[in-house]
């Protein structure tokens, strides 16, 4: 039997591995102006969030569609500060992965549009992390999509076979395997260190 190819490549997903997200004061804004009641999905289906995820509409246009939901008067700005200010870091997995870009190669994949990348870049500097990123806007494609997998193997000379990717969301780890990359369906930092370590990581 072949012994695995040891890892040398290890690629995060952002939201809900390296930050959480809370969507409730963005709701809770557009509830008291008015808006149709819904869950977060919805709101994002209805202003076509993968539009502007896939550099399709500019952060400008995202918001004043989310402006539109509203039957009440809201400034753009009122919008905008809700849109942004939903992150709360994850500091232990910010640490791991820092720790892990000293002996691995490190990148960022992740499904984002140019406001909230430029906000987390700017608020909590996660385009320091490792060695390079590729935001889905950028991209113009989103996970689970193969091609933004086949980009990130073009852009940071990926080899599957030596690649783990760290996701929250397992339809996106399973497109990740049939690229040959191994893969890591997050959960909190304790099942993903072991799981690095039962893959000849250190860490």
């Amino acid at each position: 039997m072949t012994a695995p190819r040891l890892i040398r490549h290890i690629v995060f997903d952002v939201g809900w591995v390296l930050v959480r997200l809370n969507y409730r004061p963005l709701l809770g804004l557009l509830a008291a102006s008015g808006a149709e009641p819904g869950d977060r999905n919805s709101v994002m289906a209805r202003i076509g969030l993968e539009d502007h995820e896939t550099g399709r509409l500019s952060g400008h246009g995202l918001l004043e569609r989310l402006q539109a939901l509203a039957r009440l008067p809201v400034s753009l700005e009122e919008v905008r500060a809700k849109w942004l200010d939903m992150f709360e870091l994850e500091p232990a997995m910010v640490d791991l992965a820092h720790r892990l870009s000293e002996s691995y190669r490190v990148f960022l994949l992740s499904n984002v549009g140019d406001l909230h990348w430029m906000h987390l870049s700017r608020e909590y500097r996660l385009q320091t992390i490792g060695h390079g990123a590729l935001p889905s806007y950028v991209a113009g494609v989103m996970k689970p999509h193969a091609r933004i997998y086949a980009e990130a193997e073009r852009r940071f000379a990926l080899e599957p076979g030596a690649t783990v990717f760290i996701d929250d969301r397992a339809d996106n780890i399973a497109t990740a395997l049939t690229r040959g990359w191994q893969g890591i369906v997050h959960a909190d930092y304790p099942r993903t260190l072991a799981a690095l370590r039962s893959l000849r990581v250190s860490c």
